[in-house]
């Protein structure tokens, strides 16, 4: 799913609009036993209920894409073979009304998601009646065709407030407050089938994880089925490998540095885009040799390349840079630099030693307090 398509799933999440019609949950204790199960109608919730459960599916398709987003793709095999993709049609079929496949929903989830504390697993069912679009592009209620019928499932930490003092309005008084589980953001969530293109495709979902290094493949693996994301530390440092097995010594400041510009301009460039840019083998490649790469490195670059991470891999350019800034390290120092300034700092032989030079144009600060740099002959 890209943008666009997330960001019109996400508007069903507000107060006048009615594409959720059913919720079911469990209460899951920290010894993976069931303290609490609920179902019914998701318009019978309180107001003040349903605008607390809206932030919750809202987060749940919150984040980058790519880092705490990602679309799965069902492989035929796992489609043909597995049984997460099945278990997850009938599920959204059964409009959540079956207990019976509940219960197995719930039982899947504590069987296969490691967490070690409280967490509420909370599941909704809705038909989106997808508007149609004029020739302007604007949406037309009227012109609707397809239904997007879908689940999302969210698992969110159960936390004991802390005890304390509150003020009881009705006695008029200081009161001993007692100590309750608090339902917080979620920490994983999915959302099944996919909305792509402005319609359902059964042949993937979208997965959300709040901390980008923790995945739980083995939700994933046990309870989804669908094959594991790269996730973003993993992907940048596969890209990092790829490229100092390929450079060897000839990892040059001047290569580097023209990689990261690169990079960062691509990023730039396409940072509208709905879809966020990928790189492929080919684009990698090409990348490397209009940086500065000898041809001599580039000749085992394929090789270098699949090995690493495999013929098919790609790379979203925004997880293998820092867009923001930049840092060069040397054994002592660490130096963080805005991507549009790295061309600035140049290496020079000054007194026979290497060094990084950074050119001043007035003042610099030191810890906050500017500070006049002379260039005297002492100095």
């Amino acid at each position: 799913m890209n943008k666009k398509d997330i960001s019109e799933i996400k508007k069903i999440f507000r107060k006048n609009e009615s594409a959720i019609d059913r919720i079911a949950g469990c209460l899951v204790d920290h010894e993976k036993k069931i303290r609490m199960k609920n179902s019914g109608s998701f318009l019978t919730l309180s107001e003040d209920e349903i605008f607390k459960y809206y932030d919750i599916f809202k987060k749940a398709l919150s984040g980058a894409i790519g880092k705490n987003l990602h679309t799965l793709d069902y492989s035929i095999e796992q489609e043909m073979e597995g049984e997460g993709q099945k278990f997850l049609l009938a599920l959204r079929d059964s409009g959540l009304k079956d207990e019976e496949l509940l219960d197995a929903f719930y039982q899947k989830v504590i069987e296969n998601y490691e967490y070690g504390e409280d967490y509420y697993i909370v599941l909704i069912h809705g038909n989106y009646d997808i508007p149609g679009r004029g020739t302007d592009n604007l949406e037309m209620d009227d012109m609707s065709e397809y239904v997007y019928e879908y689940l999302l499932c969210a698992i969110c930490p159960a936390v004991l407030s802390a005890p304390g003092l509150y003020y009881n309005a009705e006695e008029n008084t200081i009161a001993n407050r007692p100590q309750d589980l608090w339902i917080e953001l979620p920490l994983n969530a999915f959302l099944f089938p996919a909305f792509q293109d402005r319609n359902t495709d059964i042949h993937s979902l979208l997965y959300y994880a709040k901390k980008p290094e923790i995945l739980h493949s083995e939700l994933i693996d046990g309870c989804i089925g669908g094959p594991t994301p790269m996730s973003y530390k993993v992907s940048k440092e596969t890209f990092q490998d790829i490229l100092s097995e390929t450079l060897g010594e000839a990892c040059a400041y001047s290569v580097v540095t023209s990689v990261q510009e690169e990079l960062s301009s691509l990023v730039e460039e396409h940072k509208e885009d709905a879809d966020p840019l990928r790189l492929d083998k080919p684009q990698v490649r090409k990348i490397l040799e209009d940086c500065g790469a000898p041809d001599e490195n580039m000749e085992q670059f394929d090789r270098i390349y699949s090995d690493i991470a495999g013929e098919k891999t790609t790379f979203l350019a925004g997880n293998v840079v820092q867009n923001k800034k930049m840092e060069l390290k040397t054994a002592d120092i660490k130096i963080q630099v805005p991507p549009d300034c790295i061309s600035l700092i140049k290496t020079r032989m000054i007194d026979g030693r290497k060094c990084l030079v950074i050119p001043v144009e007035d003042n610099v600060e030191v810890n906050g307090l500017r500070a006049a740099v002379g260039f005297s002959a002492e100095e």
